[in-house]
């Protein structure tokens, strides 16, 4: 488990309040181990941020590692749904070493990885993108078989950092 200057740091870095609601429920479920497993996150106790959660089985060829579930705003930013698809796949034009990068790190570090970035993938450049990376284990195992992401999408005029600077948080 992360010791707890870890975990208020990493949380004191998660601009957007769905990211510190999922990372806390991550936090909750995982109950002292160091991540929880798929049978420890209840959709239904997490209802409102769904659209923009997706759950991601790793293969040891990270590139082959599939979307299990992508949330409707996502099928939104990439134009069509993203279920089923492997990572290696989606249109991420110039980000793709840093997608790959941040997944692997993930799956690497076996710990929560999160970002902010501009233009999250092809003609998608207006946008930024505040992501967050959850490792789940395997029942009875450390072993990292599935990642809970929620990413959330805002116009880059909107900056979610320029609105708490202005308003002097």
């Amino acid at each position: 488990m992360l010791n707890r200057p870890e975990i208020g740091a990493f949380r004191a870095q998660l601009v957007v309040p769905e990211q510190r609601q999922l990372y806390d429920y991550w936090l909750e479920k995982a109950a002292g181990r160091k991540m929880p497993s798929r049978a420890d996150i209840k959709p239904t106790q997490i209802p409102r941020i769904l659209p923009s959660i997706s759950l991601v089985d790793i293969e040891p060829e990270l590139g082959l590692s599939r979307i299990r579930l992508a949330g409707t705003r996502l099928r939104e930013i990439y134009d069509r749904e993203i279920t089923g698809m492997c990572i290696q796949d989606l249109d991420w034009g110039d980000k793709r070493d840093y997608w790959l990068a941040s997944y692997r790190r993930t799956v690497d570090d076996g710990l929560p990885t999160q970002g902010i970035i501009r233009g999250p993938r092809n003609h998608k450049e207006h946008l930024v993108q505040y992501w967050l990376k959850l490792p789940l284990c395997a029942e009875n195992s450390d072993q990292i078989k599935i990642l809970l992401c929620y990413d959330y999408f805002m116009p880059a005029s909107e900056r979610l950092e320029d609105q708490r600077l202005a308003a002097g948080a």
